[in-house]
């Protein structure tokens, strides 16, 4: 086995990869070939297999193995709240927006994954994309997220969260009980 097939995907700044970009990275198009050799490595732990079709360097980064797990996705609701200081509810899961709800294990990580009708999935206001295909929701689209899932929701700060941002977003949700929840939030929140 050639060892430039590691040392490409090792020089590559992504450390997490489905089966086609390492096709893509090593010039591969024998899907069976790829799939022999990729199987090779991870035998001999040169690679991890995270889930089917997605696969790992030893130190890879978390955040980018959640959002490559099922594609489209984005980190959002609890996980960005709780790293903004925005909420203060202790979760060691990664939140995420996806076209399926799913709750799975990885490697000792817990990724819990949200559906979200295509409309809102598929808009990319208020996310940031990252090269290593990590997409991250801002903390307002975060908000509002949350709020779309769960008609319910304590939030400790909101100092951190942008007014006029989350207004902009608003109308990507298409929904009147949203706007009137969020209203009612700020409202309240004036006078206290």
């Amino acid at each position: 086995m050639s060892n430039d097939f590691i040392i490409q995907l090792y020089k590559d700044q992504r450390t997490v990869f489905s089966l086609q970009e390492i096709a893509m990275l090593v010039d591969e198009s024998d899907f069976s070939k790829l799939k022999q050799r990729v199987s090779y490595y991870v035998r001999t732990r040169k690679i991890k297999r995270l889930r089917k079709g997605v696969y790992a360097k030893e130190n890879y980064k978390i955040e980018e193995a959640a959002c490559k797990i099922f594609t489209p996705s984005y980190i959002s609701l609890g996980y960005v709240l709780r790293k903004e200081g925005i909420i203060f509810q202790y979760n060691t899961g990664i939140t995420l927006i996806s076209y399926l709800s799913r709750k799975i294990e990885v490697d000792n990580h817990s990724f819990i994954y949200r559906k979200l009708k295509n409309d809102i999935l598929y808009n990319s206001s208020g996310i940031v994309m990252d090269n290593n295909g990590v997409n991250t929701a801002t903390p307002e689209r975060a908000f509002l997220d949350l709020l779309y899932l769960n008609k319910t929701f304590y939030i400790d700060s909101f100092s951190s969260l942008n007014e006029n941002s989350i207004f902009e977003l608003l109308p990507l949700y298409q929904s009147k009980s949203l706007i009137k929840r969020v209203t009612d939030i700020y409202n309240e929140n004036r006078y206290q």
